[in-house]
């Protein structure tokens, strides 16, 4: 639809859709669906969304919403966006169709009913943020008719519904000991498992293969025993001074270690451990560790350093950003921004309910049983 509109030195286009709630906010930054609504965001062509009731439909009872796009915006709108709720602008249907049980008043329609569209379009074309009306509700407590006021209608700028997605790293943190318990562990390293494993199909050959790999399997579970005694089974909790031990055994006794073998006995000999040391890359910088990484949304209009030590620096004090996966996302939470809070009715009320239940479902009992 979008692709065609008008070009807005021929007057351009507005054009409307109705979607369920999922294009407000599916996808992670970067994906396919917050790229979408970055590319309509950024052109400046979301003029507004409006938040249809439910039970609209023949064939759903979902919320559903109304989006209106336009790349001819007046100066007033250029760079905003409206966000309306119209949930409350409905009457019940006489005879349900389908799933369809509520309508939008309309007075050429039906001539009792109020005028709800004619309401929604003065509240698209007023342009106001903060807009109300007023809504006859049941009372969650008495359960009787009350008139509540409601916000309608809210005005955004473009950037208020983008944010960066940060990612938060923190240092490996290791320690390592030659021990009977850990050395056992190496059975369950995949880089161990396989030397004794072969993908050939001649039998002659797999068998050779295998009986080469649990060999070898076999002399570093001896080197690692080896290794442990003349350590003492010391713990090492520097990464760095373990692994200079460990290959000055390796060329001792020849054992040349492959990079994957390695890779399984340091994954196998190691627990993590706050109090080790930093491990740390061959240029000096901090290793970082996947089960501690975490993401944090930081709006777009905020700055992300700011953010960072405001809000995670007092408790990751050894944190840091890696700035090669920040990304740009877009959602828009309309339902968010029309949250009202409800307070939960009185112990007594909820207590009185229980009760008048709990006699209800004595008296079926009885009717039961006699």
């Amino acid at each position: 639809m979008l692709a065609k509109m008008r070009a807005p030195q021929d007057g351009g286009s507005r054009l409307a859709i109705v979607f369920n709630g999922s294009p407000l906010f599916t996808g992670d930054a970067g994906g396919g669906e917050s790229e979408i609504r970055r590319w309509i965001i950024e052109n400046d062509w979301l003029e507004a969304i409006v938040a249809l009731p439910e039970q609209l439909f023949y064939n759903t009872g979902i919320s559903t919403y109304l989006w209106v796009l336009t790349n001819r915006k007046q100066k007033p709108r250029k760079g905003k966006v409206q966000l309306i709720d119209a949930r409350p602008f409905w009457v019940q249907m006489e005879k349900s169709l389908g799933n369809k049980r509520r309508r939008i008043g309309d007075p050429s329609d039906v001539a009792k009913d109020p005028d709800h569209i004619g309401e929604l379009t003065k509240i698209f074309g007023d342009f106001r943020h903060g807009q109300t009306r007023t809504f006859t509700e049941q009372d969650p407590v008495t359960h009787q008719p009350i008139q509540r006021q409601r916000v309608v209608s809210k005005i955004f700028e473009n950037e208020d519904f983008g944010y960066h997605k940060i990612t938060v790293e923190r240092p490996l943190r290791l320690n390592f000991q030659a021990s009977v318990e850990r050395i056992s562990r190496l059975e369950e390293e995949s880089g161990f498992k396989n030397l004794a494993s072969t993908a050939k199909q001649d039998l002659a050959i797999r068998v050779r293969d295998i009986e080469a790999g649990q060999q070898r399997q076999e002399q570093i579970r001896e080197f690692l025993r080896i290794f442990g005694k003349i350590t003492m089974e010391k713990l090492f909790k520097d990464r760095k001074s373990f692994l200079t031990e460990l290959r000055t055994l390796d060329r001792e006794r020849d054992m040349c270690l492959s990079a994957l073998e390695l890779k399984a006995v340091l994954s196998a000999l190691g627990e993590r451990d706050e109090t080790a040391e930093i491990c740390r890359e061959r240029d000096g910088q901090p290793e970082p560790d996947a089960d501690l990484r975490d993401t944090e949304t930081v709006p777009l209009k905020e700055s992300i350093d700011a953010y960072f030590e405001r809000e995670l620096l007092p408790h990751v004090p050894d944190g840091w950003i890696d700035t090669t996966k920040t990304k740009v996302g877009y959602e828009i939470p309309l339902n968010r921004h029309f949250y009202r809070y409800e307070p939960p009715r009185p112990l007594e009320v909820i207590e009185t309910d229980i009760k008048r239940l709990e006699d209800d479902i004595m008296k079926m009992l009885k009717e039961v049983t006699t």
